[in-house]
């Protein structure tokens, strides 16, 4: 194959996965804090297993009493479906460790007379958008997280029964010329109740696939190129079948592999680590640019220092290789975006509670909503960038 001919594969994971169960955890903890001081730090791990689940981490902020957080712990379990022998909302052994955030950490962040507030960590962060999706999303992540998404919903509303929380997706694409021609493979591997076998798994699940993904993409998928729980059976899932922990699913919250990672986890950071913010600025530029019909991919990587404000470098990479067009762009980001962290946060307005929701599905390609959620998802800044 030629270069500009390939498969691309991407996957994703329901919200029921142990991983993502403690993704929603921390995040939670991290809109508990917002919520009630839009400037607390938070730094927050989980851990799952078999009817237990562990918190540990950083904290400066109101006090939060460790029932009121054991509590909505147990909500997030219940929101997810787990009511299980093996992890339910009602019976899991449930610690939590968060302590104060370190001095020295606090030093280096915070802003102090003419010292202006400082990056979280040092490290580097990537933003993408391309014209694959409606979403300006790479088809295969998207698609893969679609299928679950709509899943999850049904199944929260008893309309899809016998499916329990714990799901993974995998869809794999042909690309001619650089653009997706059609889907030539799908997994999906589901948690199911002992009611069910093999035939009827099947059955369930293949309408989503026809719902999540285009005709023009799976018209020419044949039956044996879909693989629906290719060991067989899946009942014993979740925390109770894998152990979880936050932030282990880091390419399916960004780009599916289709762009770099810069390898800083999400969930469970506040808005001051720019593991976090700098990632979610990256891809709101990048979206815009995509939108203005600048290049049909964009590629953005932002750098930071512990303790400084200002990025140390902007990378700019666009579909075209023209170095004249991708200096116009990195001016007109340098001339109109703060991106320092107190710059990123009150521009994208990350200060609020907005964080659980992203938990799940990916942090990029989602609606902003007028609660402030995905919020570097708008395309208000497509007229800077027209050329």
């Amino acid at each position: 194959m030629q270069k500009n001919n390939y498969l691309f594969t991407s996957e994703s994971v329901s919200e029921g996965h142990p991983d993502k169960v403690c993704d929603r955890i921390s995040d939670m903890v991290v809109d508990s804090y917002l919520s009630k001081d839009p400037f607390s730090r938070v730094a927050c791990e989980t851990l799952t297993t078999t009817n237990k689940v562990v918190l540990a981490g950083e904290i400066r902020g109101p006090k939060i009493e460790k029932d009121e957080i054991i509590n909505k712990i147990r909500n997030c379990i219940k929101d997810i479906g787990y009511d299980q022998e093996g992890f339910s909302w009602k019976t899991a052994n449930i610690e939590t460790f968060l302590h104060e955030q370190s001095s020295d950490i606090a030093m280096g962040v915070d802003s102090k007379g003419n010292k202006d507030e400082g990056a979280g960590d040092q490290g580097i962060m990537f933003g993408y958008a391309c014209e694959e999706t409606d979403e300006l999303m790479p088809a295969p992540i998207y698609f893969s997280h679609k299928i679950l998404r709509l899943m999850a919903e049904d199944r929260k509303k008893n309309i899809l029964k016998g499916i329990e929380p714990d799901s993974k997706s995998q869809v794999t694409m042909l690309y001619e010329n650089n653009k997706p021609l059609k889907v030539t493979s799908i997994v999906i591997s589901t948690q199911h109740s002992k009611g069910l076998n093999l035939s009827q798994v099947k059955d369930l699940i293949i309408p989503y696939i026809n719902k999540a993904i285009p005709k023009k993409y799976i018209h020419e998928l044949e039956s044996k190129e879909i693989y629906i729980n290719p060991t067989g059976q899946f009942i014993i899932g979740g925390p109770d079948g894998d152990t979880g922990l936050t932030g282990r699913k880091i390419i399916v919250d960004t780009y599916g592999g289709a762009a770099p990672h810069g390898g800083g986890a999400f969930s469970g950071k506040d808005p001051t680590k720019v593991d976090r913010s700098a990632a979610y600025v990256a891809r709101y530029l990048a979206k815009n640019i995509v939108a203005a019909g600048v290049s049909n991919k964009c590629l953005i990587q932002l750098a930071y220092a512990i303790g400084v404000s200002k990025p140390l470098s902007i990378y700019l990479k666009l579909a075209e290789e023209d170095g004249n067009k991708i200096e116009k762009v990195k001016k007109i980001i340098e001339q109109n975006f703060d991106l320092s962290p107190r710059g990123i946060r009150e521009m994208l307005k990350l200060n609020n509670p907005i964080y659980e929701v992203t938990s799940s599905y990916g942090h990029f390609g989602r609606k902003p909503t007028n609660k402030g959620e995905f919020s570097w998802e708008k395309t208000d800044k497509v007229n800077l960038f027209k050329l």
